[in-house]
């Protein structure tokens, strides 16, 4: 082989190894998911009820699960999260969520309380991206950008079928298997505690 292709060899292989970084976007995926333009996280505080979500092991005995988020002085947001399981048992989790970027909240780092977290503070933290809110902060898409977890939420615990198509088709608009949800079990279904 001549020097002369040898080296075209290598330049065309260093432009081709140039251009698939340019195309990597941090082991997300192809494209991220798109978040809202623009939350009011004091609009977006207060309960939200999960209408469904994807699979996920911190949730994997939760019939039905909340979310209670206080804005704080600081611009963190406390964080409640009630789960119950079918047996009515209750579970919380606390922590805080933090703005990725400084004065936008569309994308979030929630850090919960836990002896992990406080043995190696900022290491376990997870994404929390609002991917929709409703004009009027009744209803939001809450993902990852890896298409791994996906929560459906609402002011109220149960919603109309309508909204409900709405969700999941700007959730299928996203790049989510909507097929993996599970659904929020309603109350006739759990056990009641004595």
């Amino acid at each position: 082989m001549s020097v002369g292709r040898s080296l075209s060899l290598l330049l065309g292989g260093v432009f081709a190894a140039l251009l698939l970084t340019g195309c990597a976007n941090s082991g997300t995926g192809p494209v991220p998911p798109k978040t809202a333009s623009k939350v009011d996280l004091k609009r977006y505080q207060g309960t939200w009820y999960e209408l469904a979500r994807m699979p996920m092991y911190f949730q994997r005995d939760c019939a039905q699960s909340e979310a209670h988020y206080t804005l704080k002085d600081d611009g963190t947001v406390g964080v409640l999260n009630r789960c119950v399981t079918m047996e009515g048992k209750l579970e919380e989790a606390t922590g805080t969520a933090t703005p990725q970027v400084p004065g936008k909240a569309d994308k979030l780092w929630v850090v919960f309380d836990s002896w992990f977290s406080k043995l190696a503070p900022g290491v376990v933290k997870g994404d929390y991206w609002v991917l929709y809110i409703g004009d009027d902060y009744q209803t939001a898409l809450v993902g990852n950008p890896n298409r791994t977890y996906l929560w459906l939420l609402s002011r109220k615990p149960q919603v109309t079928p309508l909204v409900r198509e709405e969700l999941l088709a700007k959730a299928r608009q996203q790049g989510y298997d909507t097929k993996r949800l599970i659904w929020r079990v309603s109350d006739s279904n759990i056990a009641t505690t004595k």
